[in-house]
């Protein structure tokens, strides 16, 4: 299995993956907006400006993911010495990174109507704020340390210490008084969510995803040609 993930042997693949996803992608996005901004309701109290939602709740969810995979990753490297998976963590590092930004200034801009403020020192923001140091930390760390292995060596133990600020993220709501509302969907499945705003949820989560793996396909394509240049041999 893990055979799949040497350079040699995915090339062929990841352009097709993203030939496919570039046929398919601004169809679906096209819908998904129109479900969002056209089809969706507004919310009794928010109004109009609940639609934010329809970015701000998908970016919150991929940029969690997304550190969890690199700190899991990151564990692999360091019990079974699989250096050549740091390639994937390095791809999805930076996608992490846009989505925490995107999190934070959708959130920031949702604020002001909802909570009459662009900033509050809310530990569910804050935590975000974390996150977002944390993948800078990460990208830097393979990008200005010499040599590759030591760079390889620190950002694991980065990602590995960032995971502890995962759930700190996901339960602040509920160990601190916050001004964030708790979760409305749940890992069980439970959901407050209307299904009218749901499905509109749903499809943007589903045009997220197919742009981080058209992002993950092409950052990796390019670590692979980076490594062939190199004349590197990972496994």
């Amino acid at each position: 299995m893990l055979n799949l993930l040497h350079p040699n042997k995915v090339f062929i693949w990841i352009e097709k993956f993203i030939k496919f996803i570039n046929s398919i992608f601004f169809i679906l996005l096209l819908v998904a907006l129109t479900f969002a901004l056209i089809l969706s309701p507004p919310d009794y109290l928010q109004g109009d400006s609940v639609r934010i939602m329809y970015i701000h709740v998908p970016s919150s969810w991929i940029s969690l993911a997304s550190f969890t995979c690199i700190a899991l990753i990151s564990l692999l490297i360091f019990i079974f010495k699989l250096k050549n998976l740091i390639i994937v963590a390095k791809s999805i590092a930076p996608i992490g990174l846009v989505f925490t930004c995107l999190s934070i200034i959708t959130g920031s801009i949702w604020g002001k109507p909802t909570w009459g403020t662009w900033w509050a020192w809310d530990a569910r923001i804050v935590s975000m704020v974390v996150l977002g140091i944390f993948y800078i930390l990460f990208i830097l760390s393979n990008k200005l340390i010499e040599p590759e292995s030591r760079a390889t060596k620190i950002s694991c133990m980065i990602a590995i210490f960032g995971f502890i600020n995962i759930p700190i993220i996901k339960y602040s709501v509920e160990w601190w008084n916050t001004l964030h509302q708790p979760a409305s969907i749940k890992i069980d499945g439970t959901s407050s969510i209307h299904s009218s705003m749901l499905m509109p949820l749903a499809f943007m989560l589903l045009v997220f995803l197919l742009y981080c793996a058209l992002i993950f396909l092409m950052k990796y394509k390019t670590e692979i040609i980076r490594i062939k240049r190199k004349n590197l041999n990972r496994i």
